[in-house]
């Protein structure tokens, strides 16, 4: 039955449309319902085809749009997220810095009421006037206290070598800059008490900070221990400084001709970075002046030395202090120069290496062209004896002898002008360990004073080849190394660098400590005298350059002027034999002269 329906169905579709036109239009309509002509093309395959391709393209455009508006709005939320980012680490720092700034002033409120009521007071807290009697009475044990906290300062400053003198003098300048000529700037108010002068400071250099006794003056004693307590406030500020903008601070030095400062004035000098010398491209390991000219000689770990003309110098674009540049460069050495030594007359140098030789040069003439054609006859000779680096050289005047310490466990004299230079071995069998460095006694010139990585330090007689004593170091294990020794200029003494940040003095008889101290915050790497004994001067790798008073131990000056590489600071120092300069060496590749 189905069947027959649909082909009736399909004849009449067929007769509807042979039969359909204009006239068969109404008489179709009445019968059988249609669709408006204008829908028969969209009906067809050609014309779906057509639409489903037009609404894939706007599809499309309006995707690609989409994502463009959506980039767009990407790169504007990653550049707020950053601008977000940055307002929350400067607000946290400026947090910071305001939090600081309120710690500051706290302190100071503190450090002002103390000042005025001699007593420790929490800020913002007052005293109420009814209340003053009662505490009147406690004011003795409350400076018996504080005088008790001066002393134990004074003991920790002296055993950092911090002397009453250079105290004072930073208590002085800080005084000048403040303005200070009259009245106590956080004393009571002119109307409570008479303006009076500032108290003359104590004969002798001594510090207002050290002293334990009050000062004897017609001021009323409220008054004088106010002006104690802000003066000692004053001699706080800063005694540790380093000048950034100078790289240099202190408060002491030596006159130009090198004599000993008597007058209390005098020690308002300091010596100041005069020049800077850039040429080096790795750290500089040794250095030493000529005996009477103002020329240098430089030693690198990039294999060359380099003789400087100080009196050719030109003004830096960087800083205040003077650029020279080499007169004259060394190369012979395959590899790092280690150490340096000058001949008595200037006429020669000597230099030790990580190849093991000893090398021997001839000085140029100190106008030479630097772009002069290169002479072979200045290096004069090569000493050969050494299997490992050289790692101090000394020469001695009285004797015209050079010593040189080496990695390979021994120390050599040798006289260069001899045909057959090595005179004699100390340590060959490497019974006391390596050597580290060597200095000839001044006192004794047949004499040599050896230290030793493992933390001894011995007296040998270049005539007998024989330990003359052991030198008591000081150490319980022997396990600090000595990187230094030096004699003193004229004393029977021996002074030596440790690597546990101490400075110790050894007495050439009786083979004993003298004296022991803390010098530096971090290993001191290096010491020299001045020629006439009055100063010591020393380097570490805290990047301090630090001036010491031979006769009392203490430092009179600190310098900094050089920056850390790989943990290492200042390698070498030098004091010049005639004339007012200082140099130091350091892993930056530079040398500082100071003046």
């Amino acid at each position: 039955m189905r069947p027959h329906r649909i082909s009736s169905l399909s004849a009449g579709v067929a007769e509807l449309s042979i039969t359909s036109g204009p006239a068969a239009g109404p008489m179709a309509g009445s019968s059988l319902p249609r669709e408006p002509q204008d829908g028969d093309a969209g009906l067809s395959l050609p014309g779906i085809l057509h639409f489903i391709q037009f609404e894939w393209g706007r599809f499309q455009a309006e995707k690609y749009r989409w994502e463009a508006e959506r980039d767009e709005l990407r790169a504007q939320v990653a550049f707020l997220q950053g601008e977000r980012k940055g307002q929350e680490n400067m607000k946290q720092d400026l947090v910071r810095r305001i939090k600081m700034l309120e710690f500051a002033l706290k302190q100071e409120r503190s450090k002002h009421q103390k000042l005025k009521t001699g007593c420790d007071l929490s800020p913002g807290e007052k005293k109420p006037d009814t209340e003053a009697e009662l505490e009147s009475d406690s004011e003795p044990a409350n400076q018996m206290s504080w005088k008790e906290g001066r002393q134990l300062l004074r003991k920790y400053l002296e055993e950092v070598g911090y002397s009453d003198t250079i105290l004072d003098m930073r208590s002085k300048r800080v005084r000048s800059l403040l303005g200070r000529s009259s009245p106590e700037a956080n004393g009571p108010p002119a109307g409570e008490q008479q303006p009076s002068p500032d108290p003359e400071p104590l004969s002798g250099g001594k510090s207002l900070l050290m002293g334990t006794e009050p000062m004897t003056t017609d001021l009323d004693p409220d008054d004088e221990e106010d002006e104690d307590d802000s003066e000692d406030a004053l001699s706080e500020f800063d005694f540790l400084g380093s000048g950034e903008e100078g790289e240099g601070a202190g408060e002491a030095r030596i006159s130009g001709d090198g004599r000993e400062l008597d007058n209390q004035e005098e020690f308002k000098k300091t010596w100041n970075p005069r020049f800077t010398l850039r040429s080096h491209f790795d750290a500089i390991r040794g250095l030493t002046f000529h005996p009477s000219q103002a020329v240098l000689l430089t030693a690198s770990e990039d294999g060359t030395l380099k003789l400087w003309n100080l009196n050719k110098a030109m003004h830096s674009k960087k800083n205040a202090a003077l650029d020279v540049e080499p007169i004259y460069t060394f190369r012979a050495h395959s590899g790092a120069v280690l150490s340096l030594a000058m001949g008595v007359d200037g006429d020669s140098c000597f230099s030790g290496g990580l190849d093991g030789t000893v090398r021997c040069w001839k000085i140029p003439d100190l106008n030479v062209d630097p772009y002069d054609n290169y002479d072979p006859g200045i290096e004069s000779s090569v000493l050969s004896g050494h299997d490992d680096s050289v790692w101090g050289l000394t020469y001695s005047a009285s004797h015209h002898r050079l010593a040189s310490c080496s990695a390979d466990g021994t120390v050599r004299i040798w006289d260069p002008q001899n045909s057959s230079p090595c005179l004699s071995v100390f340590n060959k069998e490497k019974e006391h360990g390596t050597p580290t460095s060597v200095a000839f006694v001044n006192s004794d010139p047949d004499r040599a004073v050896v230290s030793f990585d493992r933390g001894e330090t011995l007296l040998y007689d270049l005539n007998t080849e024989q330990i003359v004593m052991a030198l008591e170091t000081g150490t319980k294990d022997g396990s600090e190394l000595i990187n230094c020794v030096v004699s003193h200029p004229s004393e029977p003494i021996s002074i030596t660098a440790h690597e546990n940040r101490t400075i110790r003095y050894l007495d050439n008889k009786t083979g004993k400590v003298i004296h022991s101290m803390v010098a530096h915050l971090d290993a001191v790497t290096c010491l020299t005298t001045d020629p006439k004994g009055t100063y010591l001067i020393s380097g570490s790798h805290d990047c301090s350059v630090r001036l010491w008073m031979l006769d009392n131990r203490t430092c009179v000056q600190e310098i900094t002027a050089h920056r850390k590489k790989h943990d290492e600071a200042i390698h070498d120092v030098a004091f010049h034999p005639s004339q007012p300069f200082i140099a130091s060496a350091g892993a930056d590749a530079l040398a500082k002269i100071f003046v």
